[in-house]
């Protein structure tokens, strides 16, 4: 049968000898995968809001200096523009632990668990959902384009 009639094309074809608990655990490990990239996102955005906020502290700042509040404006141009968003460390900091630490991590051990239980093969339990989903012949329904 060709692709177009409804077979997985081979980089998505469970490799001989992989049983269905396997492949679920590596779709659950591919979903968790999943779920920290949209956290590192989130992490991205908290990085860029924040760099933004502090940028526009400088315009509140002065704004207050022209309105004769100069002892709060000063106040605010010495604690808070610039300063620390936790111990020691700006947003780029807090990216950058993530990234080199438990994305890292994260990532080379779901790629090991790919390689060594799934033949590196990604996606094997969505694949095989997408075989049992869709109706075969039916437009829209194909396997590839």
């Amino acid at each position: 049968m060709s692709q177009r009639d409804g077979a997985v094309d081979p980089d998505h074809r469970r490799p001989d000898g992989v049983d269905d608990t396997t492949v679920a655990a590596l779709g659950k490990l591919s979903e968790a995968l999943e779920t920290t990239e949209r956290a590192r996102g989130h992490l991205y955005s908290m990085h860029q809001l924040t760099g933004s906020a502090d940028l526009m502290l400088d315009d509140a700042v002065r704004m207050l200096r022209e309105a004769g509040h100069g002892d709060l404006a000063e106040r605010i141009e010495r604690e808070l523009i610039g300063r620390n968003v936790i111990a020691g460390h700006w947003t780029f900091q807090i990216i950058e632990d993530y990234d080199d630490g438990y994305f890292a991590l994260f990532r080379e051990l779901e790629r090991t668990a790919r390689e060594r239980l799934g033949g590196g093969r990604r996606h094997l339990y969505e694949a095989e959902m997408k075989q049992r989903r869709r109706t075969a012949g039916e437009p829209g329904h194909e396997w590839a384009p």
